[in-house]
């Protein structure tokens, strides 16, 4: 009777873990700190197994050194860790703005524990933070991330060379539309802030005796947040959009 796999196949299904381990590790919603890392693996190793036979025929065949096998393993590592990160880093566009909303709306002191970055930050951040992880699996926008998984092998072929130049410039700009996402997303809570804070100027100055920033204060918090609260629906909306955008980008291949 023949082996249930050989070694070829054992050897495609290694290439294939360690790239979609790297990248099940940085996942959002799936990545996260608070999930077992056993849990990860597991799931790492179903999605191995049901991609291999769809994308198991162009891998290189085995190595006839130990050393070859280590550099190819440690070769895809990079790839899914670069892939994941790239991944993980378009979500901090809320953080950005959920950040910004807080030192607009003057409540940037109120921390908590965020449990996607697993240290503390402003409420507003954490808040819009699990509010983006929520909307993505709301939305079935994670089936994404396993047709990502799978284009992934079409954009980086194992067999070619890396292309570290290209993906050191798509770390850049992910970091700068996510970074200027964020200041979007933010946008009404910031015009909003500049114009309560010019009539506040307005004010004390034409009444220098009046205390203004006791005053002003509270209703500078009561209605930024009824600004932010009223324009959750668009932000949540803008963001599934753009972030759909970028995850066909893998997709799409």
């Amino acid at each position: 009777m023949e082996p249930y796999a050989a070694s070829e196949e054992v050897w495609r299904a290694a290439l294939i873990f360690s790239r979609v381990g790297a990248i099940i590790m940085l996942l959002p919603g799936i990545g996260e700190s608070y999930v077992p890392p056993r849990i990860r693996l597991a799931f790492a190793l179903l999605l191995t197994l049901a991609l291999t036979p769809v994308i198991g025929v162009g891998l290189p065949a085995l190595p006839e050194t130990t050393g070859g096998m280590f550099g190819w393993i440690l070769r895809e590592l990079i790839i899914g860790l670069m892939i994941g990160s790239v991944i993980r880093i378009f979500l901090s566009a809320l953080g950005v703005a959920g950040e910004v909303v807080a030192l607009q709306s003057t409540l940037s002191f109120a921390q908590t524990a965020n449990p996607l970055q697993a240290q503390p930050g402003t409420t507003l951040a954490a808040f819009l933070t699990l509010l983006g992880v929520v909307l993505i699996f709301a939305t079935n926008l994670h089936h994404l991330f396993i047709a990502g998984i799978a284009g992934s092998y079409r954009l980086i072929t194992p067999g070619e060379p890396l292309m570290m130049g290209d993906a050191a410039e798509l770390a850049i700009r992910t970091v700068a539309d996510s970074f200027a996402l964020g200041i979007q997303l933010a946008a009404p809570v910031i015009v909003f802030g500049l114009i309560f804070n010019l009539a506040a100027g307005l004010v004390g100055r034409v009444m220098p005796q009046f205390q203004i920033f006791f005053a002003a204060a509270p209703l500078n918090i009561l209605l930024g947040l009824s600004v932010f609260a009223l324009s959750l629906g668009v932000l949540g909306m803008v963001f599934i959009d753009r972030y759909r955008a970028f995850l066909q980008l893998f997709a799409g291949g």
